[in-house]
């Protein structure tokens, strides 16, 4: 596996017309997160692309959630498991830096299985759905509190900045009394 930073977008491509590719994205598209195991790293915009290498590898693109993200190293793995179960041919693993995640690659599919499993998604979007070649973004800060994944009401409360990942926060709603996590914007 080899890190790199791209200037321009890493934009997916799903190659239906080349009957390998079109299979490699049908079994990634499976991989679970697995921190998040209800959606896919497809779902939530960590697979970027899959592309035959000029040396005839598959060429697998991902780019974590945030750059210390602990759970590469695992999606890795179980990229290489899938891929190596399906008898597909050798591999790379690119994981590319910039331009750096964003919640707004997350999919409204993800988002409603976030919100059937506990957790509240993203508010908002940070920019556009498609990356931008620029690093530096600021994102704006919520400007309503998450709705309660559990009983949708409006009525939340922050408890704690960080939750079970360091990409979500603790959350409680006032009406349900229930706690649950927030999948933060970025």
């Amino acid at each position: 596996m080899s890190v790199q930073t791209a200037p321009a977008h890493v934009a997916p491509t799903t190659h239906r017309d080349d009957p390998l590719l079109a299979r490699a994205w049908d079994v990634l598209e499976a991989v679970p997160d697995p921190e998040i195991p209800v959606v896919s790293i497809r779902e939530l915009g960590i697979l970027r692309d899959v592309r035959r290498a000029d040396d005839g590898q598959l060429e697998v693109v991902i780019t974590p959630t945030y750059s210390g993200c602990p759970a590469m190293s695992q999606i890795a793995e179980d990229i290489a498991a899938a891929l190596q179960a399906a008898d597909l041919p050798p591999h790379r693993i690119e994981t590319v830096l910039a331009p750096a995640w964003t919640t707004d690659w997350i999919t409204q599919e993800a988002r409603d299985k976030l919100r059937a499993y506990g957790i509240a998604p993203p508010v908002g979007q940070c920019g556009t759905a498609a990356p931008r070649e620029n690093i530096v973004r600021f994102v704006p800060r919520p400007v309503a509190a998450p709705a309660c994944p559990r009983c949708g009401s409006a009525r939340t409360e922050r408890l704690a900045q960080f939750a079970s990942t360091a990409c979500k926060a603790l959350y409680r709603c006032v009406d349900c009394r229930e706690p649950f996590d927030y999948f933060k914007p970025y």
